[in-house]
């Protein structure tokens, strides 16, 4: 003989909507959830002194274990330079007719050195730092925006090399020097909304990180580093629109107006046409886009 036991009924499972609307009825929100544009500003903007400070942290521990320590921010920018002089200034004679082409080329290098480093670091700022952004909660373009922080701060150490160079192969001190800071200004905007473009794209394929130094270095070539744009306007070879996206691209415009501010024999006619407006154009694009496009993934990453 068996007996049977009545199992009495069980309630009905609460409907997600449900659940939803308990939650919100006791201030309960998404753990990790994308807040607003205005808000997301804003606690960026609370977070400011840990940027500045994580940015100062990494690059005082970039080069700790090497001997001559932080002599490395200057002598890196500086012995690329030498290896390009050797290269394009003296075996392809690209130095020719380049007025001051020493200056000219370590101007170059330590601008574009710049915007390639920023680039590279924002790559690896999410998928590189993923223990950082999983433990605590903070707004994660923090990270790629530290990091081009981190560059601007190796770059204002390599300038004052730069300014010895230009003395010492006579370049005058003139007023013109102080349209560096608007340009670096407009750079570092540039830098950084690149850099959370690449962070996001980063974060969700971390293989594009290898890929870049081929892109980058591709980059470099066609930004007049080594050689002067100026010489493409009287090559008739090249099509119209080619030598108007060389003189166009960002990299270019803006080692061009560090040499304008900072060589005296860099005239006015050697800059892109619009090259002011063509400068706060890229600044305004890459930041503020690459601002939003970085936003706009906030809750995603380090998840998966």
């Amino acid at each position: 003989m068996s007996t049977v036991l009545d199992t009495p009924p069980q309630p009905p499972a609460p409907a997600d909507h449900d659940l939803a609307a308990l939650a919100a009825r006791h201030g309960l929100t998404v753990s990790g959830a994308r807040p607003s544009l205005p808000e997301y500003v804003r606690r960026l903007w609370a977070r400011r002194h840990f940027i500045t400070a994580f940015a100062t942290a990494k690059l005082t521990a970039q080069y700790s274990q090497a001997k001559l320590g932080q002599v490395w921010q200057v002598m890196t920018p500086l012995l690329n330079a030498a290896v390009y002089y050797f290269i394009f200034g003296v075996l392809l004679g690209t130095k020719h007719g380049v007025p001051d082409y020493i200056p000219f080329l370590v101007t170059g290098v330590f601008i574009w050195t710049f915007t390639q480093s920023s680039i590279m670091a924002g790559t690896r700022a999410i998928s590189g730092n993923l223990g950082l952004v999983r433990a605590l909660h903070f707004p994660r373009a923090a990270l790629p925006i530290s990091f081009c922080l981190q560059q601007l701060q190796q770059l204002l150490f390599s300038m004052a090399a730069l300014i010895v160079i230009l003395l010492c192969f006579g370049v005058p001190v003139s007023a013109s020097w102080l349209l560096a800071f608007p340009a670096l200004v407009l750079q570092f905007t540039f830098n950084a909304g690149v850099s959370m473009i690449m962070a996001r794209w980063g974060a969700k394929t971390p293989d594009i990180a290898q890929l870049m130094p081929f892109i980058l270095r591709t980059w470099m070539y066609v930004s007049g580093v080594m050689w002067s744009l100026d010489k493409l306007a009287k090559n008739d070879h090249l099509p119209h629109i080619v030598k108007v996206a060389l003189a166009a691209n960002p990299a270019a415009v803006y080692i061009d107006l560090m040499r304008f501010a900072l060589i005296d024999s860099f005239h006015a006619g050697q800059l892109p046409h619009h090259v002011w407006p063509l400068a706060v154009g890229w600044a305004l694009v890459a930041g503020v886009g690459g601002f939003i496009y970085f936003w706009k993934a906030e809750e995603t990453y380090g998840r998966g």
